[in-house]
């Protein structure tokens, strides 16, 4: 090729993506909005939509591939996954996570009733978190091309979807450089071909390498793709074999290749605040980047029911946006 479309988005690279950031926070400013926006991501509310189906976790991975509508054994349907976030918490915006359609990606009858759903609820559609769908850096280039092609579908939908990305995971194998290398090919690949759909790549540190944030960052430079981006996740730092990366410096390192923020959150104490994370200091971090963008809540703690859990999240986030406004 005399210049690939990769190589020229490339040339355009991080440039493109803060001239886009800079306006988008004019517009903020200008438009009194603010200082960040509140989503809800589908798994907050996984117990409820699976049931009992993921007790037992072989069955669950099996009837996946299989017969993936049977693991939906919970009480919340996920086409009425809107007009719970509008209904039960008043929020206006909600992330998807792909096992809860897993069979639909091109269905597009669902689709148009996922899509209308979201309508009548007046709840705009963000992204789809993608799993279960192979490496991006998988070693093997026949495997990594499979992944990647696993993930067209997700684009597509999400294109669909009027969302703006698809949320993916940095899976790969060797040494900490060979590993950065083969998941930037998959990852960019990828980029490509979301590019055509109008759809970035966000990747989640989500265990293993991902969930160090040098080495994430390290991919976001290699890659250097104005498509690929990603979503820090508040808690998802644990590097395997009991060792774990310390959460601010990983969400710190994250946050200039940002395009959504998950806010994770397990237990409260009787303040209300989360018990193992000091959110304020989380979001001081998101917004000294820059970042006035969604945040989306992932409540995944077990004390309380997720309802419960996921108002308290977003009562948390509340009280720390209105304490921060005076200062951004």
């Amino acid at each position: 090729m005399s210049i690939s479309r990769r190589n020229f988005v490339r040339a355009l690279g991080l440039s493109s993506v803060a001239l886009h950031s800079g306006s988008d926070l004019l517009a903020q400013v200008e438009s009194n909005q603010p200082l960040f926006t509140i989503s809800l991501a589908q798994w907050s509310l996984h117990r409820t939509i699976f049931g009992s189906s993921q007790d037992d976790r072989q069955s669950f991975n099996e009837l996946l591939r299989t017969d993936p509508d049977r693991i939906l054994q919970g009480t919340l349907a996920p086409l009425d996954f809107a007009m719970t976030a509008r209904q039960e918490f008043d929020i206006d915006a909600i992330e998807y996570v792909n096992v809860f359609f897993f069979g639909h990606a091109r269905d597009a009858a669902y689709l148009r009733e996922l899509q209308q759903r979201s309508n009548d609820a007046g709840v705009k559609n963000l992204l789809i978190m993608c799993d279960s769908e192979g490496r991006l850096g998988d070693p093997s280039s026949t495997e990594r091309t499979k992944a990647i092609e696993n993930h067209h579908k997700w684009v597509e939908a999400a294109a669909f979807l009027g969302c703006h990305s698809i949320r993916v995971n940095a899976g790969s194998a060797g040494s900490w450089s060979e590993q950065a290398k083969l998941a930037a090919d998959g990852l960019t690949t990828l980029a490509d071909y979301a590019d055509t759909h109008d759809i970035d790549v966000i990747v989640e540190n989500h265990g293993g390498l991902s969930s160090n944030g040098q080495w994430l960052r390290s991919v976001m430079e290699i890659g250097n793709h104005p498509r690929l981006g990603t979503l820090p996740d508040f808690g998802n730092f644990n590097l395997g074999d009991g060792e774990l990366y310390d959460n601010y410096q990983g969400v710190a390192e994250m946050m200039p290749y940002a395009k959504a923020v998950s806010a994770k959150s397990h237990n409260f104490d009787s303040d209300g605040s989360e018990t193992d994370l000091d959110y304020e200091r989380m979001m001081r971090i998101v917004l000294d980047a820059g970042y006035r963008g969604w945040v989306g809540i992932e409540y995944e703690g077990v004390q309380v029911e997720e309802l419960t859990g996921i108002r308290a999240t977003k009562s948390l986030l509340e009280r720390v946006r209105d304490k921060l406004a005076t200062e951004y």
